[in-house]
C-alpha cells in the first residue's frame, strides 16, 4: 500500500519534497501500520459486489476498509452477510491486485473463529477485526478470538461505560490493563462517535464537529489522556456522517485564499458539506486522534489530504529532534513567528516523522488543496 499512488510518479515528484512511502500489513511496525490507515472505508456485509469495486476504491486512496456486519445489517440478514463476507473476502483472494488492509467488524466474538475457518487461504487478505462495543467486563474474549486467530483487533469505544462520567475513568483503566495484556494484537483504538452520541439523543448537524457537542468532545478527549499516550495506542477520529449536500445555517468554514484560482474545488468541497469534514479533520488531529473512520468514498481524499506533512511541520520536526535532549529554545525556521522546544514538542516530532513515513512531506509551496486538486 502506498498513499497517492494513484497521482502517477510525475505528479507525485512535483507535489512532495519527502514522497509517501510503502506499507504493508504483513512486516509494517504497528503503530506506523495504524498511522496508515488513513481513512477507514466501511461498508455493510451485504454489499453483494465488494470484490468487484474494490479496485476501483484502492485506485481512489483507500488504504484501509471494513466490511460491518454489525449496526449496519439487520438482524434477519447476519447469517446472509457473514456468508457475503466470506464470499467477498475469497473473491478479493482471486484478484491479482492488491487489497488494502481489510478488517471485518463483527458483532459476536464466535464470528472471527467462524470467518476465519470459512476463508481457508483466503484469510492471508484479511487484516483483523472491528470488535464494537468494547468493555472491559466483556472484552476479553472478543481479543481472544482475535490473538487465537493471530490477527490483529480494533476495539471500538462506544458504550455508557466510557460515555458516562461516574463510570468513565475507572472503565478506561481497566480497558488499558485489557489491551495491554493483548498488545501485540491491538492495532488501534476506535472512537464510535455516533453510538456515543445517541446515548444522550444527540447527531452533530454540517455546521458543527463532534468536538462542539461537549460531552461527547470530553469522552474523547479522556480516551486520548488514558489510552493514547506517547507509549499507549493510536486513536482514530469518528466518523463524519453527512455526504451530500444538505441546508446551512452558519458561514462555511473555508476560506477563498488557499483556493485561489480553484473557485470550482472549494464550490464542490462546500457542496458536499465536505468543508466540515475538513475542520473536523483538523481538530482530530489537534486533539492527538490519527485517521478516521468514513463511510463514503468522497470523503477519503479530503482525510488524507490533511494527513500529509506540511513543509513547515517537517522543518520543526527536524529542528526538534537534531536537539533532542537540549532544552534550548527558538525557530525552527528564519522568518517564523514561533518557537519550538526540544524536550516537550520531542513526541509530536516522532509523530510528525512516523505520518511523514506513510503520507509525504508537501514542497514548501504546495498544500492539502494541491492534493484535493490532484485527486479531483
Amino acid at each position: 500500500m502506498q498513499h497517492f499512488a494513484g497521482l502517477g510518479a510525475e505528479r507525485r515528484a512535483a507535489i512532495f519534497a519527502e514522497p509517501p512511502q510503502p506499507f504493508d500489513a504483513a512486516s509494517t511496525d504497528r503503530r506506523r501500520l495504524a498511522t496508515g490507515l488513513g481513512a477507514t472505508l466501511y461498508t455493510p456485509g451485504t454489499c453483494a459486489d465488494y470484490a468487484d469495486r474494490l479496485g476501483g476504491l484502492v485506485r481512489g486512496g483507500v488504504t484501509s476498509a471494513v466490511l460491518c456486519l454489525e449496526d449496519s445489517i439487520a438482524d434477519h440478514e447476519l447469517g446472509d452477510a457473514q456468508a457475503n463476507v466470506v464470499a467477498q473476502l475469497c473473491a478479493v483472494h482471486e484478484q491479482a491486485e492488491a487489497p488494502p488492509a481489510l478488517f471485518v467488524r463483527v458483532r459476536d466474538p464466535d464470528q472471527v473463529g467462524q470467518i476465519v475457518d470459512a476463508l481457508g487461504p483466503a484469510r492471508r487478505v484479511l487484516t483483523g477485526f472491528v470488535l464494537p462495543k468494547l468493555t472491559a467486563e466483556a472484552g476479553g474474549k472478543a481479543l481472544q478470538a482475535v490473538a487465537d486467530v493471530g490477527l490483529l483487533a480494533m476495539p471500538v469505544l462506544e458504550t455508557e461505560e466510557v460515555m458516562y462520567a461516574e463510570t468513565r475513568l475507572p472503565e478506561l483503566l481497566a480497558l488499558r490493563s485489557l489491551l495491554t495484556e493483548y498488545d501485540e494484537h491491538v492495532l488501534a483504538v476506535r472512537i464510535g462517535a455516533t453510538d456515543l452520541c445517541g446515548l444522550f439523543g444527540l447527531r452533530r448537524s454540517p455546521d458543527t464537529t463532534i468536538y462542539d457537542l461537549a460531552v461527547i468532545g470530553e469522552a474523547i478527549a479522556a480516551i486520548v489522556n488514558v489510552l493514547g499516550r506517547h507509549d499507549g495506542w493510536v486513536v482514530t477520529g469518528p466518523v463524519w456522517e453527512y455526504f451530500t449536500e444538505t441546508e446551512r445555517l452558519l458561514k462555511p468554514l473555508l476560506r477563498t485564499t488557499p483556493f485561489s484560482g480553484r473557485a470550482d474545488l472549494r464550490r464542490d468541497l462546500l457542496a458536499g458539506d465536505l468543508d466540515g469534514l475538513l475542520r473536523e479533520v483538523m481538530l482530530d488531529r489537534a486533539t492527538g486522534l490519527v485517521g478516521k473512520t468514513t463511510i463514503h468514498p468522497s470523503h477519503v481524499a479530503p482525510i488524507h489530504a490533511l494527513q500529509a506533512v506540511t513543509h513547515d511541520e517537517w522543518a520543526d520536526a527536524q529542528a526538534v529532534l537534531a536537539s533532542a535532549g537540549g532544552a534550548s529554545k527558538g525557530c525552527a525556521r528564519d522568518g517564523t513567528v514561533g518557537m519550538v522546544e526540544a524536550r516537550p514538542h520531542a513526541r509530536w516530532a516522532a509523530a510528525v516523522v512516523r505520518r511523514a513515513s506513510v503520507f509525504g512531506v508537501l514542497r514548501p509551496e504546495r498544500s492539502f488543496v494541491d492534493l484535493l486538486e490532484a485527486a479531483a
